[in-house]
């Protein structure tokens, strides 16, 4: 299955040919900064089952963590797309809003609950962690 998305303007669009990893959403103050205030609802997949069809994002990674995650957006219209983090080598954290069809995907676990704001909706049907969930 492929599963495509992009930017809000159209000038970068990639592509997924694989399966899904996980699904999440972040409360974490960092993920909070990046959207605006509300909490980053992602969709991991493999690295080696991303690309990018059109354009070349920007990047951005803070200079002053040893160990930063590296974020991916568009330069012109200034949509996030998606992150590689150290805590998942390998893998490609992509913001549920950049694909073509969002309503596919849902959150299969909220994170970084430590964080949470009020105004935050976590749904009861979906286990929530501190932090991180513990490694199986």
């Amino acid at each position: 299955m492929v599963i495509a998305g992009g930017c809000y303007c159209g000038e970068i669009r990639y592509e997924v040919e694989g399966m899904q990893e996980a699904a999440f959403q972040c409360h974490c103050r960092e993920c909070q900064y990046i959207t605006g205030g509300n909490a980053n609802i992602v969709v991991v997949f493999a690295e080696k089952d991303f690309r990018y069809t059109k354009g070349v994002p920007s990047t951005f990674a803070r200079s002053d963590l040893e160990t930063p995650v590296k974020r991916h957006f568009c330069s012109t219209c200034g949509t996030g797309i998606g992150t590689r983090s150290p805590s998942r080598p390998d893998s490609m954290i992509v913001k549920v809003g950049t694909l073509d069809h969002p309503r596919d995907y849902e959150a299969k676990a909220a994170i970084f609950t430590c964080d949470k704001q009020a105004y935050h909706y976590i749904s009861d049907d979906i286990p929530s962690f501190d932090k991180r969930p513990p490694k199986k």
